[in-house]
């Protein structure tokens, strides 16, 4: 049973490593669909802003993993 334990474990942190980026991902994406959904942004726009935010939380995590 420990050895199910320690697989679902590393498969769990395979997707959530980190449960900042997790939350921050899910944060820009649900935020750009409401925006995109709502009429205030267009299709070319919308696809900038996801791009964009995506780009900025990866960096960001990957100048804290950095530090440590």
């Amino acid at each position: 049973m420990s050895v199910l334990r320690a697989l679902w474990e590393e498969l769990l942190g395979l997707f959530v490593d980190d449960g900042s980026l997790a939350a921050a991902i899910l944060v820009v994406v649900g935020l750009v669909a409401v925006l995109r959904d709502t009429g205030v942004v267009g299709g070319p726009v919308g696809g900038g802003l996801l791009f964009g935010g995506l780009v900025l939380i990866l960096l960001e995590n990957v100048r804290r993993s950095a530090r440590r």
